[in-house]
């Protein structure tokens, strides 16, 4: 941690990215032959006819995990009719499920998606080979997987600029977390992006511990990831500062305008399990979420949240109007698919990578296969970055014992050097006020309200003694000890 309080660049080395041929080729989906897929249109035309419905197959696009038929609807047909005809269509295709989309967006025909009969496996190499990874500037760009026609999902994680993942176990969304991560570092130095992730499982993303992305330990405790968050939000308001002084408007502004140790990198912190964590203390992380989540884009800070409990008071209603881009991967009910995406339809997903990936400008889902990565791959770019260099912890970050003050009080992380400025200036006046600090700080209501408070509670200053009057300055803040 560098001048300004600021997380910066390093810059002390030479990196060299991961080689893509350490990762695994996928393996494509089988569809049935061509006799097959055309049987199965006849048997959506005749089904869909046995209850007056005219409609036409004019398209079948076969995809790593579902294929897609496409069906021309005569003209004055509601397509209500077709939808609540998902479970006899099922039927007569002996599909164990399929999914109606009705309109398909852009295009003038309902599609009907049928599992394949062997589910395809979309490598996290097949996705990042591709020219639409490669030709991406951003140092945030992720491989997602597949949608339905085989066309690659590449994200840009800071035009996003948070995402919500959920999904029921064994849906594959810790897979689809790992692949996210692993995308960073194929892509991104330690320079470039830093790292914070909390692993509440304990198991799913203890492997990256170590790499020299990450600013702090993987963290397993509740009360580290807290500690962390705070953390975050008083980073976020340090780079405001910082660009305020540098006439920058966004964290690239700024970094076109320094080199070296004075660049900052971007900082994603990884959540997963997001209900665990709202049990111990659901106000205080929904506020800090949706403060970060709000404000964050600009000082190049971002988040993912992982659940597999998607119920609404984990993902509220602050937190999904705040991170518009949501990944849904298999779901137990129609309710949880709501919660997620404002829409049914992961319900009726395959489980295993099948996901609706909702873009943050999009009005409907987009059905997808995730990459998958497996933990040998995994190791392997993990060992390329360790053979580097090591990890090096600010454990403060995870450890500050007056940041834990400040949440018990239901109060927002004060940073340092504001306090220890605010204690300054009451032990010179030998009084201490909220409109003082605002005036001699130049800092706002909340904030000198928020220092006040602190000072009290710390045995700085003694209480109240009614409106506009000042508080008597006891003396030095109280030892941690």
């Amino acid at each position: 941690v560098a001048v300004e309080g600021v997380l910066h660049a390093k810059a002390d080395r030479n990196w060299t990215l991961p080689p893509l041929d350490i990762l695994g080729l996928g393996d494509a989906g089988h569809a049935g032959t061509s006799t097959e897929i055309r049987k199965s249109a006849e048997v959506i035309e005749q089904t869909l006819a046995h209850f007056n419905i005219a409609a036409k197959v004019v398209e079948v696009t076969p995809g790593p995990v579902v294929t897609r038929y496409e069906l021309k609807i005569a003209p004055g047909v509601l397509l209500s009719r077709v939808e609540s005809l998902n479970d006899n269509l099922a039927l007569a295709l002996a599909a164990r499920t399929l999914r109606i989309e009705a309109p398909i967006p852009g295009k003038s025909v309902v599609g009907i998606e049928v599992p394949n009969l062997a589910v395809g496996l979309v490598s996290l190499r097949d996705v990042v080979e591709t020219a639409i990874f490669r030709a991406s500037p951003s140092k945030l760009t992720v491989a997602l997987g597949r949608d339905v026609a085989g066309a690659p999902i590449v994200l840009d994680l800071g035009a996003m600029p948070h995402l919500l993942v959920a999904g029921q176990t064994g849906s594959g969304k810790s897979v689809n977390i790992s692949s996210i991560l692993c995308s960073l570092l194929l892509n991104a130095t330690p320079d470039d992006v830093r790292l914070l992730i909390g692993d509440l499982k304990r198991v799913d993303f203890t492997a990256f511990g170590d790499v020299p992305h990450l600013v702090a330990p993987v963290m397993t405790d509740a009360e580290k990831i807290l500690n962390a968050l705070f953390w975050v939000v008083g980073e976020m308001d340090r780079r405001y500062r910082l660009f305020a002084r540098t006439s920058s408007r966004n964290i690239g502004q700024y970094n076109e305008k320094h080199t070296g140790s004075d660049r900052i990198p971007y900082v994603v912190f990884v959540i997963d399990e997001l209900a665990d964590l709202m049990l111990q203390a659901p106000i205080q992380v929904e506020k800090q979420i949706t403060r970060v989540a709000q404000l964050a884009r600009a000082t190049g800070i971002h988040l993912v949240l992982g659940t597999q409990r998607p119920s609404v008071d984990v993902i509220t209603g602050l937190i999904k109007a705040n991170v518009p881009a949501r990944i849904a991967f298999a779901t137990a009910s129609s309710v949880d698919s709501r919660t997620i995406i404002d829409m049914t339809g992961a319900e009726k997903l395959l489980g295993r990578g099948d996901m609706l990936w909702l873009a943050p400008d999009a009005a409907k889902p987009v059905r997808a296969q995730g990459a998958f990565v497996s933990d040998a791959e995994i190791e392997q770019v993990i060992r390329h970055w360790r053979q580097q260099r090591e990890a090096h912890y600010d454990l403060s970050i995870i450890e500050d014992k007056e940041r834990a003050r400040v949440r018990d009080d239901g109060g927002d992380e004060i940073d340092d050097d504001r306090y220890e400025e605010a204690v300054a200036i009451v032990q010179r006046a030998g009084q201490a006020s909220v409109s003082m600090l605002q005036r001699k700080m130049t800092i706002g209501f909340a904030r000198a309200g928020r220092l006040i408070d602190i000072m009290e509670q710390n045995g700085v200053i003694g209480p109240s003694q009614g409106p506009g009057k000042m508080r008597e300055v006891y003396g030095m803040a109280k030892d941690d000890a």
